[in-house]
């Protein structure tokens, strides 16, 4: 039996319990399977997974066609294996043909598939001589093709947001996303630094920070929760909150989290108003703990509670409430690739009724005066500016606020760069919500809306 390197195992055994639906990449990926790997061997297998994830509807296209039945059904273990050799052959160099066709062959045997190691071989030989030349991006089929996304994802990019903005939303998805880290301070940064870490600052925030290399997970600040990884986005969506909050006038006073796991925001918020009691909810108890431990040194003013968020009881108590509601997550495809082989067009008008009883439980739990911010990491209008149009026209006495005037502040504030006020400006839409395109920023897409309950 021919040996199978550690990482290409890894990467085969988790791309299978992906396939088969039982957890995602991103959980699988800092499991104790992967942590047990070298550190060579580890960046292997992440690339190995995330880089078949996201090229998966175009490798299969290519595999395909070099099949003596085309339109043949394969055993999962054999496709992924055809997977593997064809994302090494196409898209990794630095690594010999040889080794990934021969790996990939022995994958596919030792799934209890030898019949099939033949036509792996044959398949993925004739796959290492086919030009690597490009598929046209100039029309829906072509640009979902070439850059592996499901046509009915991309036909509707083009129709909403243009040809151009979809093609970069889809050249985003294919890469690796930057990593982002909140910096608490001038001493934390240094710190970093003296360990090694290259930084360089983020596009929008003064706290945020791109890790250009380095461990950062590794040292001291990080493994004590000082510094913390996040998209800048999703920083971005905390303090506009924070920011939302102070705008009112207020040093003390109460703010409901309603969807807050896994806790990041929550901490922005904890940190940009210390004399402020908040709730965070949670409906999984798994998450709910993981929670708890997140926000462990907020505890005597961060009640973390048990709550499905479109049932929440509380009526006018508090003054700000964060609505990041669960979505789709399509602003989050280079992060989280298999979501384009989940994800279905029915699935986005099930995501908006709940979302739509989040907003409305949300804007009852504040009081008159007080703020909602609602927000996703998704890019379809259903889950955003829809869902705000149709709870402020089923008779929620609110009105949006927009985002101009809170742009405005925290540029002034300092918590905005002065490049990255100007940027997000030409971001803000007719209606006042914010929208971050993936392909525009170096972050996740995103959706931000302010709404104002009025009685």
């Amino acid at each position: 039996m021919a040996a199978i390197s550690p990482a290409r195992k890894a990467a085969s055994q988790i791309l299978m319990a992906v396939e088969r639906g039982q957890s995602h990449s991103d959980d699988l990926l800092r499991g104790k399977m992967v942590n047990a790997l070298s550190a060579q061997d580890r960046n292997l297998a992440t690339a190995l997974v995330l880089g078949v994830l996201r090229w998966q509807i175009r490798l299969d296209h290519q595999l395909h066609a070099l099949l003596k039945r085309p339109n043949a059904k394969l055993d999962p273990e054999v496709l992924i294996a055809l997977r593997l050799g064809a994302f090494q052959l196409l898209h990794l160099d630095r690594i010999p043909a040889r080794a990934a066709i021969d790996e990939s062959v022995e994958l596919a045997k030792q799934a209890g598939h030898r019949f099939a190691s033949g036509m792996a071989n044959a398949v993925l030989r004739k796959l290492s001589g086919v030009s690597r030349e490009g598929f046209s991006e100039e029309s829906v089929a072509g640009l979902a093709l070439a850059q592996a996304h499901p046509a009915w994802m991309v036909e509707r990019w083009v129709r909403f947001y243009g040809l151009e903005l979809a093609r970069a939303i889809c050249r985003h998805g294919q890469t690796q996303p930057v990593l982002s880290v909140r910096i608490a301070g001038p001493e934390v940064e240094d710190e970093l630094i003296q360990a090694g870490i290259l930084l360089e600052p983020g596009e929008l925030l003064t706290s945020a920070r791109t890790i250009v290399s380095g461990d950062v997970t590794a040292t001291p600040a990080f493994l004590e929760g000082r510094v913390r990884l996040q998209d800048e986005g999703s920083q971005l969506v905390a303090e506009i909150a924070a920011n939302a909050f102070g705008v009112a006038g207020q040093r003390h006073g109460s703010i409901i989290d309603t969807c807050a796991a896994p806790g990041g925001k929550t901490l922005i918020l904890a940190e940009r108003n210390p004399q402020v009691r908040i709730v965070a909810c949670e409906s999984s108890p798994q998450r709910l703990a993981q929670l708890r431990g997140r926000l462990a040194a907020h505890a005597e003013r961060v009640e973390c509670r048990h709550a499905d968020a479109t049932t929440l009881l509380e009526d006018a108590s508090f003054d700000l409430a964060l609505a990041d509601v669960p979505c789709s997550g399509t602003g989050t495809l280079g992060r989280n690739p298999e979501i384009r082989h989940r994800l279905q067009p029915e699935d986005l008008p099930r995501q908006a009724e709940r979302q739509r009883a989040i907003l409305s439980a949300a804007l009852r739990a504040v009081r008159i005066g007080g703020r909602v911010v609602y927000s996703t990491c998704s890019l379809e209008p259903e889950e955003n500016e829809q869902v705000v149009e149709a709870v402020l026209a089923a008779g929620a006495k609110a009105r949006m606020v927009s985002m101009e005037s809170q742009l405005e502040a925290m540029a002034g504030n300092g918590v905005l760069m002065g490049s990255g006020a100007n940027q997000l400006r030409g971001c803000v839409t007719p209606e006042g919500a914010l929208r971050l395109m993936p392909g525009v920023f170096h972050t996740d897409g995103f959706f931000i809306a302010l709404i104002e309950r009025l009685a």
